[in-house]
Order: C-alpha cells, then sequence, then structure tokens
C-alpha cells in the first residue's frame, strides 16, 4: 500500500492560534474526567448509599464498552471522507449528546431504588463515554497530524495537556462553588441537590470548547493528510484487526501498557481522594478546594517544563521520571500517616504539607502526560514507514481506551476496596467521627500498596520501549523521501 501523502510541507510550523485552539478542546476531556475520577464514585456511594462494589462495576463496565467504541471511532475517522477532513465532522457532531449524557449522569430521576440507581449510572456512564469517544480520539488523533516536527509535537501536546488540565481545574472550582459547607457545618458534598448546578455548568462549558476547538483549528484541514485512496468499508472485525495489528509494533504495545498504568494509577488515587481528604485527613471545606486544585495547579505549572527536558533528554527519559515521580509524591502522605512521621490533622503543617505533595504531583504526572502524547505521534511515523499506512485514529483509539482507564478501572478497585473496608454509606456520615477510626487506618492502606504496585508496573513496561530521537529522525527522512513523487503529482504542486 502507497504511503499517503501530506496536504503540506513537512517542514511546516503551526501557529500559535492553532495550538490554542486545538488545546482548549481538551477541557472538555478535562472536566469530564476529573468529575468521574474525582465526584462520581463518592456521589453514588456516600450520598446515593449505591454499594462501592456496584458503583465500580458500573464504571468498569462503562469502559469495557470503550475497548469496542474507541477502536472503532479510530478506523472510522481515519478513512473518513468530507469536505471538512477526517476528524472535524466528529468533533462538530459530539457536543450535544456529550453535554445532554454528562448532565444527567449527575442528576438521575428521583426515587430509584440502590439497583435502578446502579443500573442508571451504567447506562449514563456508558453513553457519556460513547460520547466522549465521538468526540476524542478524532481530536487526539488530530495533533498528530497538525505537525511532523520532532519538537513542535511536545509543543501541540503540551498545550493540549495544559488545557486538559485547566479543564480539572474548573471541576475543583465548581466543586468550591457548588458544595459550601451547610449551616450545620456539614460537607456539602453531601447534599444532593448541590449536583445539579454544577452538572449544568459543566454541560455548557463542555459543549463551548468543543466548538472553539473545531472551529479553531478548521483553517488546517486544507494542510492535514487526507485518507487513504482506498478506503475500506467499515467492519467490526476489520477494526479490530488493525488495533492488533498496531499492538503488533513492540515499541507501541510498550507504551500502551505503561500508560494504561499510569491512568489506572491517577484513577485510583483520585476516585478515593475525596474519600481521603474528607476522613483520613480531615481537611475543612475551604482548606481541601484548595488542596484538590494543587494537583491541576501543578501539571499547569509543569507542562512548559516538559518541552525544555525533551531538548536535552530522550522523551522515553523524561516519560518514566514523571511517572514514578508521581507515583513517589502519591503515596508518600498516606504511608507517612500510617507510620505516624506525617503532620497531625487539624494542624497548619498538615495543610501546607498536603498542598505541596499536591502541587509535586502534577508537576511529576504532566512529564509523563505530554511526553507519552508525543511519543505516539513518533510512533505513528514508524508505523506508516513499516507498513505503508497513516493510522492516528486507530493508535490513539486505543490510547484513549487506556486514558478511560482511569475512572474505569480505577473506580473498579476503589469501589471495591471500600467495601472490602466496610467503608460506611449514605449522607448520614457526615465527618470522620461518624466512621470505625480503624476503618480510616484500612482506607489509607487500601489506598497506598494499589497505587505504589501500578506505579512499579508502568515503569516497568515504560523501560522496555526503545526509539530514539535519532531514530525518529531517520524514519521521517525515510518518509520524505517516499512521500516526494507522490507529492509532486498532486493536483497544483
Amino acid at each position: 500500500m502507497a504511503a499517503t501523502p501530506h496536504a503540506s510541507p513537512p517542514g511546516r510550523k503551526l501557529r500559535l492560534t492553532s495550538k490554542l485552539s486545538y488545546g482548549i478542546g481538551q477541557v472538555a476531556e478535562g472536566i469530564k474526567n476529573n468529575a468521574f475520577n474525582l465526584l462520581l464514585l463518592f456521589y453514588y456511594v456516600q450520598v446515593l448509599g449505591v454499594p462501592g462494589s456496584w458503583a465500580g462495576g458500573a464504571l468498569f463496565i462503562a469502559q469495557a464498552f470503550d475497548a469496542v467504541t474507541d477502536p472503532i471511532a479510530g478506523f472510522v475517522s481515519d478513512g473518513f471522507r468530507s469536505r471538512w477532513g477526517r476528524r472535524h465532522p466528529f468533533m462538530y457532531a459530539s457536543a450535544l449528546p456529550l453535554s445532554l449524557c454528562f448532565y444527567l449522569l449527575f442528576v438521575p430521576p428521583a426515587g430509584l431504588s440502590q439497583l435502578s440507581l446502579a443500573l442508571w449510572l451504567t447506562v449514563m456512564a456508558v453513553l457519556t463515554r460513547g460520547a466522549m469517544t465521538l468526540y476524542h480520539v478524532p481530536h487526539i488523533a488530530l495533533g498528530a497530524e497538525l505537525t511532523e516536527d520532532y519538537e513542535e509535537r511536545s509543543a501541540v501536546v503540551a498545550h493540549r495537556t495544559a488545557f486538559g488540565f485547566i479543564g480539572m481545574l474548573a471541576v475543583v472550582v465548581m466543586v468550591a462553588r457548588f458544595f459550601p459547607a451547610a449551616a450545620d457545618g456539614s460537607d456539602g458534598k453531601l447534599i444532593a441537590e448541590n449536583y445539579g448546578p454544577f452538572a449544568v455548568l459543566g454541560a455548557v462549558l463542555i459543549s463551548v470548547t468543543i466548538l472553539l476547538s473545531a472551529l479553531g483549528t478548521h483553517g488546517e484541514i486544507p494542510h492535514l493528510p487526507p485518507p487513504p485512496q482506498a478506503v475500506e468499508r467499515f467492519a467490526f472485525r476489520r477494526a479490530f484487526e488493525e488495533t492488533l495489528s498496531a499492538l503488533r509494533n513492540q515499541n507501541f504495545l510498550w507504551l500502551f501498557v505503561g500508560v494504561l498504568m499510569i491512568y489506572v494509577m491517577v484513577g485510583t488515587s483520585q476516585n478515593l481522594n475525596m474519600f481521603l481528604l474528607a476522613f483520613f485527613w480531615e481537611l475543612p471545606q475551604k482548606e481541601l478546594s484548595i488542596v484538590l486544585g494543587s494537583f491541576p495547579l501543578g501539571m499547569i505549572l509543569g507542562a512548559p517544563l516538559t518541552r525544555y527536558l525533551h531538548r536535552r533528554v530522550e522523551k522515553k527519559t523524561a516519560l518514566v521520571f514523571g511517572t514514578g515521580w508521581f507515583g513517589f509524591c502519591t503515596v508518600a502522605p498516606p504511608l507517612l500517616r500510617l507510620l505516624d512521621l506525617f503532620p497531625a490533622n487539624g494542624t497548619p503543617p498538615l495543610f501546607g504539607t498536603l498542598l505541596g505533595f499536591g502541587l509535586l504531583q502534577g508537576i511529576g504526572v504532566v512529564q509523563a502526560m505530554v511526553s507519552f502524547g508525543s511519543m505516539m505521534a513518533d510512533v505513528i511515523d514508524q508505523h506508516e514507514l513499516q507498513t505503508g499506512r497513516r493510522q492516528e485514529g486507530v493508535f490513539f483509539g486505543a490510547i484513549s481506551f487506556s486514558a478511560k482507564g482511569s475512572s474505569g478501572l480505577g473506580g473498579l478497585i476503589g469501589g471495591v476496596g471500600l467495601d472490602l473496608i466496610r467503608w460506611p454509606r449514605g449522607s448520614e456520615i457526615k465527618s470522620a467521627a461518624d466512621v470505625d477510626p480503624q476503618t480510616i487506618v484500612h482506607l489509607g492502606v487500601v489506598y497506598a500498596p494499589a497505587v505504589a504496585l501500578f506505579a512499579f508496573i508502568s515503569v516497568a513496561a515504560l523501560m522496555r520501549f526503545s526509539f530514539t530521537r535519532a531514530e525518529h529522525a531517520s524514519v521521517l527522512a525515510a518518509l520524505h523521501a517516499r512521500r516526494k513523487p507522490s507529492t509532486a503529482a498532486l493536483p497544483g504542486r
């Protein structure tokens, strides 16, 4: 199969407005992911009284659904033909259904039983994830197509990642705004009625940022690679064959496994984080909101550092460093508390120390997230040279599935863990005084080893990745030489 010609010169630099427009689209996923990770398990278990295993199982089922939809979305968008290109039609089409599903997820009908609530969570989580797939897979595939430059790709991914963290930070701000402490001083997140206004604003922001991204990058469509000349008819079997073909690339396989473990590690910690902050650390509402915000703030502060690192070290080095750093900063506080080596609850040093660890977590994990996004685009170049096929959608469909593991597998692990330690459910549990002290200790025991295990597996997998800057330069040179004859033959050249 002949390589797909590009519609613009390989050395073309992107305008800043295009980078910003592309990046702002990640706000939508940042809002959806952080709302899922921070609030969804807490809301259905602690407020609505659904058993943790049921709620975690619902989130896992929704992720299993992604195992089907993500490769399909990638396969379909890779071969899609329209006057708006391969990716933009899906981005435009996703805005309204995604916003509606997000809203309904946090506003279930009144009077449902626990079983009905679990079923509602399952269905709405599946639909929300499906609508996000319709947008997110084409969106991240678009990022790999905007430029081929080794360092410019890191800048594109850094913009996307930074805006994703802005979306995460927006959720933290909304939590502070819509979940104030009740008149009796109890946690506002235990009041079911507070979730409706939160869901409305979240849904509006999701729609607006998706449309801004699609409209702002619309002018780049003429410069993007066209679909293959011979577009295969869609078939489920073919979509999964293409995904398996991608996984036969050893560099992509190890990157996929490593990134999946990163997201499960992040998801496990975030799904349990609200429980830890409220009951393990006993933070007042105002301090809790500030500590929650320190993580995405650290990501925003750390994003520019990634491009600096990529100029001096291999992307793999930055990825492994960021993963290990995040794992350490996540596990250290509860582990030190269990060893009686951490500041006591209710003291100023506790708040300051947790704030510092949150910032360091964010600065570390952003190195991993920007690095793997940029490395993915490089691996796609290698795959094109080896196979003659340009398949950003298939590759990023697979990596999108791993990203969603944060709330799927992370939610399942968190929910089952809560049931194993017999965590008390219901909004009548208003503070740590309403929970057996030994159960609170068990919460820390569940949290720290789970995160440490996934960090270890991730680093072990990522160490197997072997595709250097020099090798990528050779791949690009070979691709440009292969494309040159067909590019010269294009109309208007």
